[in-house]
């Protein structure tokens, strides 16, 4: 009876809109919805902040027993398409109409902590302080993690409820990520007529990128240019363009390395023509590792071990709100919740892995004695 309630929970929350910036009327549903459990609700004004559809905000359940607190986070935003959906349940999972997202990610998240409350209180289990934090944001740069003030938190450990793929799975290691934002100057001249008197942003940006290493640049590092613009005619020498590049590393030195290196190839270049370049790095997220013996990992694994699961410890290439909580000091990782082909029509969730997800946390809350005795070692 419990998984149908989890099952047809996550149905009434992806029948309620909230993509990116339009978060607002869901996280209003959220907040009763939390309050109807007895949990005591902070909330920022993060939509000031950022112009985001919605607050963040936190969801406290007081704790039973003398126990190391612990949180647990979801966004509450969609991409798109995400209006309308219609979920459908058949053959063991739930998944859309194939017109929309599902919205798993990451409603199943917020349905998995929605639940765990519930059989917290139904089993009367001990447990110390929870938080669950609910943010806005996350599928547009992470905006709502990154405008969370960090210490209205009690807790010092959480586990992001964000990642695909069967139960189990960890996220032990995520990049850190810059964007790169490159203009380069020349001077305009009739292309057909007297081409020699102009500057070609596009020739000077040209041999520089091929000086450049990108794609995959070793196991913990890629550079990608991603966006090129520039010209105004055809017979007009280009005056002028714009590229956007990103570059991502495991190790933060070999990212700030790559970056630099890609800045000095063009800087060159451009010193030699006699154009201009204006080269913005913006740090977009901050990357973490964990070593596998770290308590909240070893944690995670003795949590598993009930379901029968062994963990699975990966890297990413992309960075979720964990990347952010951990830059402002807490100790978190992602771990998988279950849903497959996530921002697209086919993406889905097993009923029985929806289930091992609530369980897992479930241990995770009940272990967290054990892990409270190993910190203190």
């Amino acid at each position: 009876m419990s998984t149908e309630r989890l099952v047809e929970e996550f149905k009434s929350l992806v029948r309620l809109d909230s993509e990116s910036f339009a978060e607002g009327a869901f996280q209003k549903d959220l907040v009763q919805r939390f309050k109807g459990l007895g949990l005591d609700m902070w909330e920022d004004d993060t939509v000031a902040q950022t112009g985001l559809g919605a607050n963040n905000f936190i969801a406290r359940l007081d704790g039973n027993a003398s126990i190391e607190p612990l949180f647990f986070s979801s966004h509450i935003d969609t991409v798109s398409p995400g209006q309308g959906i219609q979920p459908i349940e058949k053959n063991g999972r739930v998944e859309s109409d194939k017109t929309t997202i599902l919205a798993a990610d990451d409603k199943a998240g917020i349905a998995i902590m929605l639940e765990l409350i519930k059989r917290l209180k139904e089993q009367n289990i001990q447990h110390g302080p929870l938080e669950f934090i609910l943010t806005p944001g996350e599928e547009v740069g992470l905006l709502g993690a990154k405008a969370v003030d960090i210490d209205q938190l009690q807790a010092q450990y959480g586990y992001v409820l964000d990642n695909g793929g069967p139960v189990g799975g960890i996220i032990t290691a995520s990049p850190t990520m810059q964007r790169l934002n490159i203009s380069v100057t020349g001077k305009a001249a009739h292309a057909g007529l007297e081409p020699e008197k102009g500057i070609s942003a596009i020739e000077v940006a040209s041999k520089a990128i091929v000086r450049m290493k990108l794609g995959r640049i070793d196991d913990e590092t890629t550079a990608n240019i991603g966006q090129v613009h520039g010209g105004t005619a055809m017979n007009i020498v280009m005056d002028h363009m714009e590229m956007i590049a990103e570059v991502r590393s495991l190790n933060h030195q070999k990212c700030l390395a790559q970056v630099e290196s890609m800045r000095q190839a063009l800087e060159e270049e451009v010193e030699r023509s006699g154009a201009q370049l204006d080269f913005q790095a913006t740090q977009l997220i901050t990357g973490y590792q964990f070593d596998p013996a770290h308590p909240l990992l070893a944690h995670a694994k003795r949590s598993l071990e009930p379901l029968g699961r062994k963990a699975r410890f990966e890297r990413s290439g992309g960075g979720t709100d964990a990347n952010v909580f951990n830059e402002k000091g807490k100790a978190v990782v992602n771990v998988s919740i279950g849903y497959e082909n996530i921002h697209t029509v086919e993406e889905y969730i097993p009923v029985d892995e929806f289930e091992h997800a609530v369980e897992f946390a479930l241990q995770l809350v009940k272990g967290m004695p054990a892990f409270h005795a190993e910190l203190s070692e």
